[in-house]
């Protein structure tokens, strides 16, 4: 996004939002002027304050509206809310983030909901799913032809994180015994393309996907040529099963906008394009950030006090059990620690720098598994590079503690201690932050989630181990 936009949908929060001051400042003003007909007289003002949001609410984007009612507290997101037709509320709710959409839906009446969701087409209705309540959904399926319906039914048959998940029933066909001035005409015929149409599938006589004609080809190629001939027998496609990631990695390996979807028998199914790719991976990459921070799911800035601590406090309280695992390993060392004050004082870096190493190999680690660029087959001369890097960054950052904490403290035995622990420690991390991430995908977890927890737990309590250990075994 460029800075102009951001300028302007920032304009556009800040305009509906002194709407809404404005409108609360000028309805306690007339509220504060006792007169006749008081009750009349609010009611006036208050429609005519509520008309202008309206009419600056009609002229913004949809994608605008989304971004305005995520920012707004829930006072004011429903003031909002209540203002919008239905079909933009329809919008809405596909382009607001799945907190924000929960929240939207638990507060609008089954009646006004089921509104704002007849005229979705399936694929937006079969998107909204997980999130209707069912008799909603229900009501709104009834709404739709049978063809609708099969497809709806047929979408969420699909894993989530699968391309039949995402893809469209949105497709241009043409077949291969037409010509190119044939197929010209045919493209003529419809009232308008499926956005990001670069290309028109090509069906043989059995209806399976015989190739793809660009729209270029359409505009270059003799139109008495045969659409047999001009065809591009070389197609990227996708089948239902097929996991959206590894779908990803292709459009972005091919440079592809769109590609077919077809079944084990070359029957076209549907179209996948890029902006349902683009979605996916900013839900996934969001989901990751999330995971990272130890939130459950995806929250709303504005949510209530219960749905904010359910969210948060699984991971805490795994934070609190693996705190409480180290604070128990420094536990063991307390005499120790007593009889040389400065091992309190310098184990934390032993720690420190350990998680910092280990969160480097982590995040290469699961950006590597989620490019499907690490498995078995090379998961060997990975672990062996990480481990030499460890051991160089040990011994140089090791000396360079050892010679602080001896010019501090003047004992050559301490610095050679803590130089070492450092050194062990970065060892553990690196294979801490190669083999959790590596662990968890192979289980069907999400690397992300939880290998930051982890790492931290084997990092701390490995670091004021080795560290401990070793100062009690040397030097007390």
């Amino acid at each position: 996004m460029s800075a102009h936009s951001d300028e302007r949908l920032q304009a556009n929060v800040d305009h509906v939002v002194s709407l809404l001051h404005r409108n609360d400042m000028v309805e306690a003003l007339v509220h504060a002027q006792k007169q006749p007909r008081q009750e009349l007289v609010e009611s006036i003002v208050h429609r005519q304050q509520l008309a202008a949001l309206q009419s600056k609410l009609r002229r913004m984007h949809f994608a605008d509206l989304a971004h305005v009612l995520e920012v707004l507290p829930l006072e004011e997101r429903g003031v909002v809310w209540s203002l919008l037709a239905d079909p933009i509320r329809a919008e809405a709710l596909l382009e607001v983030n799945d907190a924000v959409r929960g929240q939207l839906i638990d507060s609008t009446p089954p009646e006004e909901l089921l509104r704002a969701v007849a005229g979705c087409d399936a694929d937006d209705l079969a998107y909204l799913r997980e999130e209707l309540p069912a008799d909603v959904f229900a009501q709104a399926m009834e709404g739709l032809a049978d063809a609708d319906r099969h497809w709806v039914s047929t979408s969420m048959s699909y894993a989530e994180d699968s391309v039949g998940h995402l893809m469209s029933r949105e497709i241009v066909t043409v077949t291969a015994l037409q010509t190119i001035g044939e197929a010209i005409v045919g493209l003529r015929s419809h009232a308008k393309l499926p956005h990001n149409t670069d290309k028109i599938f090509v069906l043989d006589a059995r209806g399976a996907l015989s190739g793809v004609l660009f729209l270029e080809d359409l505009l270059l190629e003799d139109p008495a040529r045969s659409i047999a001939e001009a065809q591009r027998k070389s197609v990227v496609s996708f089948k239902p099963e097929d996991s959206a990631a590894d779908a990803a990695l292709a459009f972005e390996r091919y440079d592809l906008t769109s590609a077919p979807v077809v079944n084990a028998r070359g029957k076209l199914l549907g179209r996948l394009s890029i902006d349902e790719l683009m979605d996916y991976l900013h839900d996934e990459a969001h989901e990751d950030v999330l995971n990272i921070a130890g939130l459950m799911d995806e929250e709303d800035l504005f949510a209530n006090l219960r749905s904010a601590i359910r969210n948060r406090w699984l991971w805490l309280f795994v934070n609190l059990i693996t705190a409480f695992i180290a604070s128990q390993v420094i536990d063991a060392f307390s005499d120790a620690i007593g009889q040389l004050v400065a091992l309190a004082a310098l184990m934390p870096i032993v720690a420190s720098v350990g998680g910092n190493t280990g969160n480097q190999t982590t995040a290469l680690v699961v950006r590597g598994l989620a490019m499907n660029q690490i498995s078995l087959v090379n998961l060997g001369p990975i672990l062996r590079k990480e481990l030499s890097v460890a051991l160089v960054s040990g011994l140089f950052w090791g000396g360079v503690v050892g010679l602080f904490a001896g010019l501090i403290y003047h004992q050559l035995a301490l610095s050679v201690v803590i130089a070492v622990a450092l050194l062990l420690n970065l060892v553990v991390a690196a294979l801490t932050g190669v083999l959790v991430p590596f662990a968890l995908h192979r289980f069907g977890r999400d690397p992300a989630m939880g290998a930051s927890v982890l790492l931290t737990f084997t990092t701390d309590s490995m670091g004021f181990l080795i560290f401990l250990g070793l100062a009690s075994h040397f030097l007390i």
